[in-house]
């Protein structure tokens, strides 16, 4: 551990240090493969979930329509994000290695951020369907038609790749005036800005990229659903009323559970709350891998549509039925 703390820590701010030395599980560093088992199992079950919520929309043409099109996108982030996690803490759980190269850390960095970006926006963008679907169903076929609903993935797309795309060259040729020593099993911006030396070119950039959607977003999509309880206010039946919440239930949980650990640790940090670092790192755990695995449940007992495709081709296979 002292030769990983002297590689980590350069004794001059020039450049970046060869390696970072990434902090594990608090309580298990003593016996790291204890958990290995349940990150392979969140890994696997993450994986078949979202790939068989991908291949049912893919396979269904009655499924090519926009809310469809954006759980697709969101399966997509799921999986990116948890692959993008998993080297480094298998890594951990397997070898013990804390130690990974400063490139590594980058490119680890650039697509945990890609990936849980392109969350954010993906429920952003779900959350503007519901919301246009049920205050204004009339003219919801001519508003969200093919050619927006590809403008907002292309958005999407541009909002995670080219606006990101900067970062890691920044970090790479920021000062550095602090050991490389990380608080997570997995490098993120802010845990790998906060190292620089004060007043580094272009860290202020990299805050307001990094913080912007998860502070805007999270606005919007509230903002959206207080259009939306509006309008179901205003409806007189009771059915209607509950039909139309029942489709919103599975997004809104989605919201609830990748936000609300985000939301809570940064009012622990404002707050300047005693919460022990356990508790700290599981609730960063529960923000990057729970919603990878819960998704794809929400979506296949929540949304009917799903839910019957993905009976009729489980049928279809045990009887070798042709479609």
């Amino acid at each position: 551990m002292s030769t990983l703390l002297t590689q980590a820590a350069p004794n001059s701010s020039t450049t970046m240090a060869p390696t970072f030395l990434l902090m594990g599980m608090p309580g298990l560093s003593a016996a790291p493969s204890w958990w290995t088992i349940p990150l392979a199992t969140v890994y696997l079950l993450s994986a078949v979930g979202n790939g068989t919520i991908l291949w049912i929309i893919a396979l269904e043409p009655s499924l090519h329509r926009p809310m469809h099109f954006f759980l697709f996108l969101l399966s997509i982030s799921d999986v990116g994000l948890t692959t993008a996690l998993m080297p480094t803490l298998l890594g951990l759980a397997l070898a013990n290695v804390r130690a990974i190269p400063a490139s590594a850390c980058l490119l680890q960095m650039f697509f945990v951020h890609v990936f849980s970006v392109m969350e954010s926006s993906v429920l952003l963008a779900m959350a503007f369907d519901r919301a246009l679907a049920i205050c204004r169903p009339l003219h919801y076929p001519a508003i969200l038609t093919n050619g927006v609903v590809s403008r907002i993935g292309l958005a999407i797309a541009f909002r995670c790749l080219g606006i990101h795309l900067p970062l890691p060259f920044l970090l790479a040729h920021m000062p550095y005036c602090h050991p490389q020593i990380l608080t997570h099993s997995y490098c993120l911006h802010p845990d790998m800005a906060r190292l620089a030396c004060p007043g580094a070119r272009g860290t202020f950039y990299s805050f307001v990229v990094v913080l912007s959607a998860m502070t805007l977003d999270p606005l919007l999509i509230f903002f959206s659903y207080g259009l939306i309880a509006r309008a179901l206010h205003s409806v007189a039946s009771s059915e209607d009323r509950w039909k139309a919440a029942q489709t919103c239930a599975a997004h809104l949980s989605a919201v609830l559970l990748f936000y609300s650990p985000m939301i809570l640790l940064a009012l622990v940090n404002w707050l300047r709350l005693p919460l022990p670092q356990p508790a700290h790192t599981l609730l960063s755990y529960v923000h990057f891998l729970l919603p990878s695995l819960i998704n794809p449940v929400l979506y296949s007992v929540k949304m009917k549509e799903i839910r019957e495709k993905i009976l009729k081709h489980l049928q279809c296979g045990k009887v070798s039925c042709a479609r």
